[in-house]
């Protein structure tokens, strides 16, 4: 199965699990600057060149090479469950894509159908009840992930921790899991451990947030979205991120986490 998801730099400095919505555009984008003292010129996500990326043919090779030897600092980056599943809520159903159109075409139509869920118009822009909205898209979102349907669970809202496995189960070890809600303090981390081509200054880096602007904005606190049978479905799909990387379950208005990752309880858990 090798590494989906995996990147790395040039040089070979550090290796990077992708998981999305987890501040993955701006480490992209760092990556890229410690390589080149520049940064790519658009979605880091659109490079085929600049960065290994398993997606690219002649990368894989590279990075399963490195990743199997560990021969690089290899990291990955999570995100409290609540809020990144409004986020893909608010980016991916409500919103409009870089490429003009909904995201995945027929989705939000079948969702619209099958669920009652309302996203605002055709446009995005009307208003809507975002909590009543957001509470069926989790249902859905669910059946996703417990059954399969309508559909396969899609990358953005399936659980952080299937991510981060993949790269267990097939060889990798990570040295370093950050959270996005301490971003800096955890990138710094990882820019402490390696040597790169070029000096990165994490407090002159902006933030590459790709999805920004793409769906309306959010109207209410986290915690008003999560009601007693919003949190139960969360606990169905989440439990093992809220578990293994020290998530407030009880209080959804907590994005901050409420103790140290244990590596080796991640690897254990992850790796089988």
């Amino acid at each position: 199965m090798g590494f989906p998801g995996t990147w790395m730099t040039e040089s070979e400095s550090m290796v990077y699990r992708v998981v999305p919505k987890c501040a993955c555009s701006t480490i992209g984008q760092i990556m890229y600057y410690s390589d080149h003292g520049e940064f790519f010129d658009g979605d880091i996500h659109d490079a085929k060149a600049g960065i290994h990326k398993w997606a690219l043919d002649a990368s894989q090779g590279p990075i399963t090479e490195n990743v199997t030897a560990r021969k690089s600092y290899a990291f990955t980056c999570v995100r409290n469950p609540y809020t990144r599943v409004l986020s893909s809520f608010f980016d991916k159903i409500c919103g409009i894509q870089r490429n003009g159109r909904r995201y995945r075409g027929n989705l939000v139509p079948l969702l619209v159908q099958k669920y009652g869920i309302d996203v605002g118009g055709d446009d995005g822009k009307q208003e809507f009840d975002q909590i009543a909205s957001f509470r069926r898209f989790l249902l859905f979102a669910r059946d996703t992930i417990r059954w399969r349907r309508p559909m396969d669970p899609d990358i953005h809202w399936s659980a952080v921790s299937g991510h981060v496995s993949t790269f267990i189960i097939n060889g990798g070890t990570y040295d370093n899991i950050i959270w996005t809600e301490q971003f800096n303090e955890g990138m710094q981390q990882v820019l402490n451990a390696v040597e790169t081509p070029h000096k990165v200054d994490l407090a002159a880096i902006p933030r590459f947030n790709e999805s920004e602007g793409h769906g309306p904005k959010r109207a209410h606190p986290v915690e008003d979205y999560f009601d007693d049978l919003s949190m139960h479905l969360m606990r169905e799909i989440y439990k093992r991120d809220f578990d293994l990387f020290k998530y407030d379950f009880d209080n959804p208005g907590n994005k901050q986490p409420v103790g140290e990752i244990d590596l080796d309880e991640v690897h254990a858990k992850l790796g089988d």
